[in-house]
């Protein structure tokens, strides 16, 4: 513990983000990187815990206290060394991750948790700065072959794990770059894709091989992977949608979330998109169904289209600004969460159902609501409930539908390999990733369903344990 009075003599610093008069015209990362020192001030606040709770609370089990500690006293080298042991892409939940830790910190019950998650992003970028992130080819191969389909976080982190353990990993991507909803579903503001870029280029050299623009089981068949690899990893994500499905859904200018926004970061980055598919917000009334991160991205990207007005609605009643009864410490809390997207303007409503659909010459222009509440039954599970007299309308040019998704696309390779669904429609697998198909195993949103980023990585590296324990009947990849 470099300081132990750290956290008594410096309070929390809180994120900082470049002024809105600014970013709204662009598409630059909002948030502004810590400087070093501000760094290493920071994580002396960490209390080197007797039961470091935030270990708990984290999914990839970051040695957090220990890696502060090593930046307080400036051994950046080491404080890496221990990142990576657990975090193969920490320069994204850097910037991405909610955070889990935070919540399960010892000094968050009576102030303001540690800045764990700009320290971590702190370390990496120091890092990559200092020239102290180099390749590392595995110095010796196993002769086994793995495809692994899907290059999102999931992808990424079971193809770096695999690699690592010296095996020939081959990373298949439909779209035409790598990096899965990192790069298509998430704004530049947020992630700007030289991030994933710098990481990708990376990992190349260590051996992994890319093949975007290749459909599994399409442009490349499922009976032609099945003979030249040894063993499949299907990291796809979850891609299906959840509709609304009420009057008036067929209207146009309705879109869904996910293709609102990946097409707003193809054309970002220069792509050109026929005149008759373009969807675009400027000078309209917006109307974001949804109140979640998806929800508050779109928010954010029709305030850089120049959208006229944006209101985001969300059926759920708004969350408290503090812990309740229902979530103590150490449990992740749900709270209400102001992002960058919403500092930049527009309204907000809570509890609010949407009932119906209008429009005029086949063009969506006004939803029908009425609020709602939550109310307990007879065994204390919630029931929602509309509000008597409580109807109004919203007039709008545009709708996005930002309500999740229910499944992974149940394509042509997932049929050709014949692997089994839960009932929710993820891929089914075993405690060991292992699906229904001999040698084909399953991980992140494809297997549990729509999650958290850190939650994909570490799903990824549990994949590429239990596969390397499959080829070799032993591994020395960590278990998570």
């Amino acid at each position: 513990m470099g300081d132990p009075k750290g956290f008594l003599k410096l309070k929390r610093l809180y994120s900082l983000y470049r002024p809105v008069c600014e970013r709204v015209k662009d598409y630059a990362e909002v948030s502004v990187l810590r400087t070093d020192k501000l760094t290493e001030e920071q994580s002396s606040r960490c209390m080197d815990c007797g039961t470091p709770f935030c270990h708990w609370g984290c999914p990839i089990g970051n040695v957090i206290p220990e890696w502060n500690d090593l930046v307080f006293h400036k051994k950046w080298g080491k404080a890496l060394e221990l990142l990576h042991a657990t975090n193969n892409l920490p320069e994204i939940t850097g910037r991405l991750c909610p955070a889990l830790c935070e919540a399960a910190c010892v000094l968050g019950i009576n102030d303001d948790p540690v800045t764990i998650r700009e320290n971590e992003l702190g370390i990496i970028e120091h890092a990559f700065k200092a020239g102290l992130i180099k390749p590392r080819p595995s110095k010796k191969r196993t002769g086994k072959k793995i495809a692994v389909i899907g290059s999102g976080p999931t992808g990424l982190a079971a193809a770096d794990q695999l690699n690592k353990a010296g095996h020939e990993v081959t990373v298949f991507e439909k779209d035409d770059k790598i990096g899965g909803i990192l790069r298509y579903g998430i704004p530049d503001f947020k992630l700007e894709k030289t991030i994933i870029d710098r990481r990708a280029k990376l990992l190349a050299k260590e051996g992994i091989k890319f093949k975007p623009g290749v459909e599994a089981g399409t442009d490349i068949l499922t009976s032609k992977l099945k003979k030249d690899f040894d063993a499949i990893c299907l990291a796809g994500g979850s891609r299906v949608p959840r509709d609304l499905k009420i009057d008036g859904r067929e209207l146009d200018g309705i879109y869904f979330a996910m293709d609102f926004l990946i097409q707003a970061n193809r054309c970002a980055s220069g792509e050109k998109i026929a005149p008759d598919k373009i969807i675009n917000a400027k000078g309209k009334k917006v109307v974001v169904i949804g109140g979640g991160d998806t929800g508050a991205d779109c928010v954010g990207t029709s305030h850089r289209q120049g959208a006229s007005c944006v209101v985001q609605i969300e059926v759920l009643p708004q969350p408290p600004e503090c812990r309740t009864k229902e979530y103590p410490w150490p449990k992740y809390p749900l709270l209400l969460k102001t992002s960058s997207s919403h500092e930049e303007g527009g309204e907000r409503h809570w509890a609010v159902l949407t009932k119906k659909f209008s429009g005029k010459n086949g063009h969506v222009t006004k939803l029908s609501c009425v609020r709602v509440e939550f109310n307990k039954d007879d065994k204390g599970c919630p029931v929602m409930q509309e509000v008597p007299r409580s109807e109004f309308a919203i007039e709008t040019d545009m709708v996005i539908l930002a309500v999740g998704f229910l499944h992974p696309e149940h394509n042509k390779l997932l049929k050709d390999l014949g692997v089994q669904f839960d009932h929710r429609g993820n891929v089914k697998t075993d405690a060991s990733y292992a699906t229904s198909a001999k040698g084909v195993f399953s991980a992140g949103d494809m297997r549990r369903g729509q999650s958290l980023i850190v939650w994909a990585i570490s799903e990824g590296r549990r994949a590429a344990y239990s596969i390397d324990k499959y080829l070799m009947g032993t591994t020395r990849l960590p278990p998570g």
